[in-house]
């Protein structure tokens, strides 16, 4: 049986995609700093490793077949995005397993006529500043991804809009443009990214790459 660690499980984003691996059947670790508030979320029997992300070792996660990193941070602290990301790689160069799976931002899509960033709009929606850091951030994460040729990696972006709720019965997928559906919608559930995760824990379809998911 796969065995899955998903750091950030209490979290939107982690906490689906660690629902969704147990319908999958497959063997899923929280991977949490609150041991208590991942059993009151998540389940009482569920598997947890009780660790702070940063303080990850490698013989933590070296058991694991796949680890998703569903980590979130306030903006302000955005840059731990990368850090936490930097840190994962360092413990697994030159090796193949675990394949890390990354949660991204929309913000590093192309869109428009020009293929411009999804950042740049972004930044011109009116109180844009109280949260860019997060995008920014995010964007500088897929691109220290796209150096790593030694380490099992793939990373996924949700649509412009990344909320709760379930899986969409019409899932879109790309590579580098924005989704919408058509209607002209860009939203991700988190339902629809724990199904895109899961899959991609299943059938492996890329490799130090990234790619995208919306409802459609």
């Amino acid at each position: 049986m796969t065995k899955v660690g998903i750091i950030g499980a209490t979290g939107m984003a982690g906490s689906a995609a660690f629902k969704e691996a147990q319908t999958a059947g497959l063997n899923v670790t929280a991977i949490v700093r609150n041991a208590a508030k991942a059993r009151k979320e998540l389940g009482d029997s569920i598997q947890i490793l009780e660790r702070d992300a940063f303080s990850l070792k490698k013989e933590d996660l070296a058991g694991f077949d796949v680890v998703v990193d569903a980590f979130s941070t306030a903006p302000a602290q955005a840059y731990l995005h990368v850090d936490l990301t930097a840190h994962l790689i360092s413990l697994f160069r030159e090796e193949k397993s675990p394949r890390f799976i990354f949660i991204l931002g929309a913000g590093s899509l192309h869109t428009g006529d020009d293929n411009h960033l999804v950042v740049e709009d972004i930044k011109k929606v009116p109180g844009a500043e109280s949260f860019i850091n997060t995008p920014i951030n995010q964007l500088a994460e897929l691109h220290f991804l796209q150096d790593v040729t030694n380490v099992n990696w793939v990373g996924i972006s949700p649509a412009s809009s990344f909320v709760a709720g379930d899986a969409a019965e019409n899932i879109l997928y790309g590579t580098e443009e924005l989704l919408t559906d058509k209607n002209g919608k860009s939203e991700t559930t988190g339902g629809t990214m724990a199904k895109a995760i899961v899959q991609e824990i299943q059938e492996s379809s890329h490799h130090q790459e990234r790619f995208t998911v919306a409802n459609g």
